[in-house]
């Protein structure tokens, strides 16, 4: 019916391509960092507009930020969702549920970082929405998606937990699934969360681990290439590489506002929105555990500030100068820059561990 309707040659290509999901991910990743670039100065001139004085720097961070830091504008990540939520709206497949799942917990998470910002911007200090009041939130939500997606992967597959190398061995929760899925996503976005503290530090991982999730999303939802791999099939979710295309070209335009020094930061509405995309995203493909490789850096941030909190309550000492493990190199004299670009490395390192879990017979 729809060939009917097209003028001509030229419109039948134009057609076809969109039936390919490898062309719409490069489309959508386009238009979000021609979107994100393009908005990106008026995005940043209106977070200046009502934010006075920038970001509220913690007054126990690493001293230099109270100088370095101080105007920056947050909530940054408004960019990121707007450039990715219209892209994806605009090369993906709506139909497919598994892209509204993701797309919730990511527009969710990022409603709940947003009134995070808010408070901290308007009340001028660091404290925003109750960490508690947060961490309610996120369950909540995580857990709604968690059984969205039960229900939309097939039986047998949607309440196991599959082991990279091992491609055919599945850990059966059953009915307790959701509270894994759920655990994934609010962990992941906590972890990244916890990750945004120096410029474009969190960012490029995200993209890094976006890209990997792209790839296998595309090859976990085609029977051809899951097959070839040995990996487990999962129905629908080659769509979720036009999601992540999207991320991966919406970080890239941010990235360039983000950048040392930076002109806007994140925040929580981006970090928690991005971690809770990752996780997401891991639990519809069947990799959570691949996340945690691939996420490495934020892994280790997070367990550092564990790590610290629970050490110091217990003997009143400290392991690291400073929690997260960014602030524990800035005491040690490490410049910003080279603390980023080396996390950076190890991400690019892991995300080739995590590829290649792929490939493993």
């Amino acid at each position: 019916m729809i060939p009917a309707l097209l003028a001509g040659p030229g419109d039948l290509i134009i057609f076809n391509l969109l039936r390919y999901v490898t062309f719409r991910a490069g489309a959508a990743c386009l238009t979000a960092l021609v979107l994100s670039m393009m908005f990106g100065p008026m995005v940043i001139r209106w977070l200046r507009g009502f934010q006075r004085g920038g970001q509220p720097i913690r007054a126990d961070g690493p001293e230099r930020h109270l100088i370095e830091k101080k105007g920056t504008p947050t909530m940054g990540g408004v960019l990121i969702l707007l450039a990715l939520t219209v892209s994806t709206l605009l090369w993906a497949d709506l139909r497919n549920g598994l892209v509204w799942a993701v797309m919730v917990v990511t527009l969710g998470f990022g409603l709940l970082g947003f009134a995070d910002d808010w408070l901290k911007v308007t009340k001028r200090n660091t404290k925003g929405v109750s960490a508690r009041g947060k961490l309610v939130v996120q369950f909540g939500l995580a857990l709604v998606i968690a059984f969205a997606i039960l229900y939309l992967l097939p039986p047998g597959l949607n309440d196991g937990l599959t082991v990279p190398v091992f491609k055919d061995v599945i850990i059966p929760f059953g009915i307790f699934f959701p509270l894994v899925g759920m655990l994934v996503m609010v962990g992941s976005s906590n972890a990244v969360n916890l990750t945004d503290g120096l410029d474009g530090l969190a960012i490029v991982p995200v993209m890094i681990a976006a890209g990997v999730f792209a790839i296998i999303a595309y090859l976990v939802g085609n029977r051809v290439f899951a097959d070839y791999l040995q990996v487990v099939f999962v129905p629908g979710t080659g769509e979720l590489a036009v999601f992540l295309s999207a991320l991966v070209g919406a970080g890239l335009g941010f990235l360039w506002f983000n950048a040392p020094p930076a002109a806007v930061f994140m925040g929580d509405t981006g970090s928690l929105a991005l971690g809770g995309a990752l996780g997401a995203v891991a639990v519809a493909t069947k990799h959570e555990v691949v996340l945690a490789i691939v996420g490495g850096v934020f892994v280790v941030e997070t367990l550092s500030v564990v790590i610290q909190v629970f050490w110091f309550k217990r003997t009143g000492r400290r392991v690291f100068l400073m929690a997260p493990l960014h602030h524990h190199y800035e005491k040690k004299g490490w410049s910003e820059p080279t603390i980023v670009i080396r996390f950076w490395i190890i991400s690019m390192i892991l995300a080739l561990i995590g590829l290649s879990t792929l490939k493993i017979r």
